[in-house]
C-alpha cells in the first residue's frame, strides 16, 4: 500500500506523496516574491522558515480565485527545498495499492509532474510527483528570486 495526502482545487483531486508532504496549516498572508515564476504566489514565513508559495492551480490552468479563510497550505519537499501549496483543502490521507495505480505516461505521455492517476468510485486522483514539479526554468527563477538581493 503506498500512502498520499489528497488535496482539492475545485473539483480536481491531487495526490501527494505522503512523504513528501511535512505538514497542513491554515492558509496566512503571502509576501510578493519579485521576480519569481509565474507558478510562485509569493512566500511565507513557517516558523521562521521563509518558504515560496505555489499555486498548483496554474500548473493545472485552472482559474486562480480569490483566497479564502478555509484555504490550506500544505507544506512539503521537492528536490531542491521545501515548498507550500495552495489547497481549497485537504481531503485526508489515502492508501492505494501500487498494482490499482495507473502509470501517467501510459495515458498521456509528456506529463512530466503527474506520476500516475488513481481511479475512484466517483472520480480520479491525480497523483503528483513533486520531484518533477518545478522546471529546471523555474527552479533558477526560484533561486534567484530567494536570494536576499531579489536576484539583482
Amino acid at each position: 500500500m503506498r500512502e498520499y495526502v489528497v488535496i482539492d482545487l475545485d473539483e480536481l483531486h491531487v495526490a501527494l506523496h505522503l512523504s513528501a508532504v511535512e505538514r497542513v496549516i491554515r492558509a496566512v498572508y503571502v509576501s510578493p516574491l519579485p521576480d519569481a515564476p509565474e507558478i510562485v504566489s509569493g512566500v511565507v514565513n513557517v516558523q521562521g522558515r521563509v518558504i515560496p508559495v505555489v499555486n498548483i492551480r496554474r500548473r493545472f490552468r485552472l482559474a486562480d480565485r480569490p483566497a479564502a479563510l478555509t484555504d490550506r497550505l500544505v507544506i512539503a519537499h521537492t528536490n531542491q527545498r521545501p515548498v507550500a501549496l495552495v489547497a481549497d483543502a485537504v481531503s485526508g490521507v489515502l492508501e492505494y495499492p501500487a498494482p490499482d495505480i495507473i502509470d501517467a505516461a501510459s495515458i498521456l505521455p509528456g506529463l512530466e509532474y503527474v506520476d500516475g492517476v488513481a481511479k475512484l468510485e466517483d472520480g480520479l486522483i491525480l497523483i503528483h510527483d513533486l520531484g518533477r514539479f518545478l522546471s529546471l526554468d523555474e527552479v533558477s527563477a526560484l533561486e534567484r528570486a530567494m536570494l536576499p538581493t531579489g536576484g539583482r
